[in-house]
């Protein structure tokens, strides 16, 4: 099941769990639609995997399956993707 992290890696902006602005790569790995496309141009920072949207999970189904609340702020690994 996906974590649904709550922000992005790069810059640290909000992600709930209905964000239509969420990218992942197959490892889950988190960003925000501008950080994906402008500064990744696509690309996970730290797999190389591409980056795709984000499927929202139901809101009914959050009270049995929340999101995580672990951030992850990296955005140093951002930088050398420029």
């Amino acid at each position: 099941m996906l974590e649904l992290r709550p922000n992005c890696e790069c810059c640290g902006k909000d992600l709930p769990p209905e964000s239509p602005d969420a990218r992942i790569c197959s490892f889950e790995c988190t960003f925000c639609g501008p950080c994906a496309d402008k500064v990744l141009r696509g690309k996970c920072p730290n797999c190389g995997g591409e980056l795709l949207t984000r499927p929202r999970r139901p809101a009914g189904k959050l009270a049995n399956n929340p999101p995580s609340s672990k951030r992850i702020h990296n955005p140093a690994g951002c930088e050398k993707v420029i």
